[in-house]
């Protein structure tokens, strides 16, 4: 474990990583252009940022379940879908609420915990109302989806991120490699702990999970992830 965490304080991991990054990201923009063009917008984006979080873990679960090339829609592969979704926003919640409580202010781990735990919730439940209104769901039904479908996987993944996060970074700055080190662990295992509770939401109905990328159509607006309780008014 020691070995491990010494590894990750390296700048070199860092490097090797960043690069990984950039490729993996070039090989996905590449294939939704040729490939997946017809995907929605919201989904390309969700997959650029899984991408970006998790580097070739995140475009092994594109490949696995994300392209029209997958030979079925099974609810594993709606289960990545879903948790890819949730994990763009709440990344992007996670990495500000440290950028800004450990980058800007030098807070205390607790203050951190908190004030990121609250931020990767916001962008989750945004990236879910803001669909749903889009589509005509009213604010107060649309938010009622959104706590009632997303935060069981929020919560399980910002924990499980969170945890790791102080475990193997404890109080290091954005100045030390092992801040960025620990991102890159902490969000993949926060996306790999919430993986099988959104196949628990999906297969009791609590979510439907993200359209099929082999039916997606562009023109009707339907590639958010829909909710049992707006399936049932």
């Amino acid at each position: 474990m020691n070995g491990f965490v010494a590894a990750l304080t390296s700048p070199t991991f860092l490097v090797v990583w960043a690069c990984l990054v950039v490729v993996c990201q070039i090989v996905l923009q590449v294939d939704l252009r040729r490939n997946n063009s017809h995907l929605m917008s919201l989904m390309k984006l969700v997959w650029s940022f899984t991408v970006l979080y998790s580097g070739p873990f995140g475009l092994a679960i594109y490949w696995f379940s994300g392209r029209k090339e997958i030979p079925d829609d099974s609810d594993y592969r709606r289960a990545f879908r879903s948790v890819a979704h949730c994990y763009s926003g709440c990344g992007l919640g996670e990495l500000t609420g440290l950028l800004i409580t450990v980058g800007i202010f030098g807070a205390g781990q607790w203050v951190t915990v908190v004030v990121t735990f609250l931020l990767a919730y916001a962008a989750g439940y945004a990236l879910t109302v803001g669909p749903l209104v889009q589509d005509g769901v009213g604010l107060k039904s649309a938010m009622k989806d959104a706590v009632i479908s997303e935060t069981p996987s929020i919560f399980v993944m910002e924990v499980v991120a969170l945890t790791v996060d102080l475990l193997v970074a404890g109080n290091a700055g954005p100045d030390q490699p092992i801040f960025w080190s620990s991102l890159v662990l902490s969000l993949s295992c926060g996306l790999i702990a919430a993986w099988p509770v959104n196949l628990w939401l999906i297969r009791h109905g609590i979510k439907e999970g993200m359209m099929d990328p082999r039916m997606t159509d562009h023109h009707h607006g339907q590639d958010h992830d829909h909710h049992h309780q707006h399936a049932h008014g």
